[in-house]
């Protein structure tokens, strides 16, 4: 399968606060992607950005990811300060989204945002750059949502109130609740399993797919 990348780039005119509450202007924050690993080197990554490892670690796999063949790094960034990102890729060959090999079938990996920067949209930006001019079409494309891997403390939202924040946000780019019996996302009913299915996507696949999100073939 040729993997096509499209580079969209879009800056965004941000209000930033200052410490009294004043606006201290407007700040132009880049979403663009898919970003290539020789442009992200070049990057340094907001010290907030630490959900999943240290940032130079994470700012390390962002380059790997952006390497793969398939892999896709949307950034929004304020100069060479990467602000927040989504990243794309194939599933990880331990879980079991990589059964049967799908070349169609990439995993919205993670999403994620410094912490002074949410609340402003970025996120919706990057995912909806990631989606422009049909690039996504032949794809199914997933993500699996785990409470724990919601920054419930920062965020002061509950449970649910965080799964609703992150339902909406996925549902900007159209992807919507699919069930499935995987045991971890039935581990905890917050958790959930989100799809868009691609306008040029074949029913083999999408039948392909059905078989990998029920194992328990009477749930389907």
């Amino acid at each position: 399968m040729i993997h096509y990348k499209i580079h969209v780039h879009h800056e965004l005119p941000l209000s930033i606060q200052d410490q009294s509450g004043g606006t201290e202007g407007i700040t132009p924050i880049v979403v663009e992607g898919p970003v290539p690993p020789e442009q992200l080197r070049k990057f340094a990554m907001h010290p907030d950005l630490d959900a999943f490892r240290p940032p130079s670690e994470q700012l390390a796999a962002l380059i790997e990811i952006a390497g793969l063949p398939e892999g896709r790094v949307i950034a929004a960034r304020q100069d060479n300060v990467i602000l927040g990102y989504v990243t794309f890729h194939y599933p990880d060959v331990m879980e079991r989204w990589s059964e049967g090999g799908m070349e169609d079938l990439l995993e919205l990996g993670a999403i994620e945002v410094a912490d002074e920067y949410r609340g402003c949209g970025l996120g919706s930006s990057m995912l909806r750059t990631a989606f422009e001019q049909e690039q996504l079409e032949s794809y199914i494309v997933f993500t699996t949502e785990y409470y724990w891997h919601w920054d419930l403390k920062k965020s002061g939202l509950s449970v649910w109130e965080y799964r609703r924040m992150m339902e909406k946000l996925m549902q900007t780019v159209n992807m919507v609740w699919y069930a499935t019996d995987d045991p971890e996302i039935c581990s905890h009913p917050a958790n959930c399993l989100m799809v868009r299915m691609g306008r040029d996507v074949p029913l083999s696949s999408q039948e392909q797919f059905d078989r990998i999100r029920f194992h328990q073939r009477f749930m389907y």
